[in-house]
């Protein structure tokens, strides 16, 4: 795969606490060097992204990071200040704890809220699948479909667990072709990033995203 394809499959991302703006501008100035899909961040980081980033680079907001367990009400109104701001991705955790509870509906009514808000913004919904069975994972990716999200996503990264091969097929046969899958959380390297997209995702959030392109061109120019 061409090096310039691996780059459009990463959102190069800093979800860290202690992120300084030093840190996100070196963030947009590599994601502007090695052209990757979108930048990811905290929201009140997103106009400074937005000021920062190339027209084609997308700039992804998290919404009721990392716990979900903000009010549907808190989820929409910093999904709309995201967007205020310059977002043009919406990645929001859902509420776990209803997840567990077999809430469903308010499972549901809580993502369909956030969609409707950021419309036409497209929404990521983070499963944070360590904590979820696989029959929760598969009800949690059918609903996000039917509330009109664009993604389902495997984790914040903050969870006891990242992004495995197994969640990534379940989640891709769940909601089809077509739908998007982000692996997100431990992709470190060009290959777990080429086996996650084997097994279904077509984006990976990553903090790894130059180093993974890198070995791409290293790769690349010793064939």
């Amino acid at each position: 795969m061409l090096t310039q394809e691996i780059a459009k499959f990463i959102d190069h991302t800093i979800l860290k606490p202690e992120a300084t703006p030093r840190d996100i501008e070196r963030l947009c100035l590599e994601a502007n060097q090695y052209g990757f899909a979108a930048v990811c961040v905290n929201a009140c980081h997103v106009e400074l992204v937005k000021s920062l980033v190339r027209e084609d680079i997308l700039v992804a907001s998290v919404i009721g990071f990392p716990l979900g367990a903000t009010t549907t009400y808190a989820k929409c109104e910093e999904t709309k200040r995201a967007i205020l701001d310059g977002a043009s991705e919406i990645d929001m955790v859902i509420n776990i704890g209803w997840a567990k509870a077999g809430l469903w509906q308010r499972v549901a009514d809580d993502v369909r809220a956030v969609v409707l808000a950021a419309a036409p913004v497209g929404v990521k919904v983070i499963l944070e699948t360590s904590l979820l069975t696989d029959e929760e994972k598969a009800l949690v990716c059918s609903l996000a479909k039917e509330a009109g999200a664009a993604f389902v996503k495997t984790s914040t990264g903050f969870g006891a667990a990242g992004a495995t091969l197994a969640d990534v097929a379940l989640m891709r046969r769940t909601v089809g072709e077509g739908f998007g899958v982000k692996a997100s959380g431990g992709v470190r390297t060009l290959d777990a990033l080429l086996a996650m997209v084997a097994a279904g995702a077509n984006r990976i959030g990553t903090s790894s995203g130059v180093d993974i392109v890198e070995d791409s061109l290293a790769r690349n120019a010793a064939t």
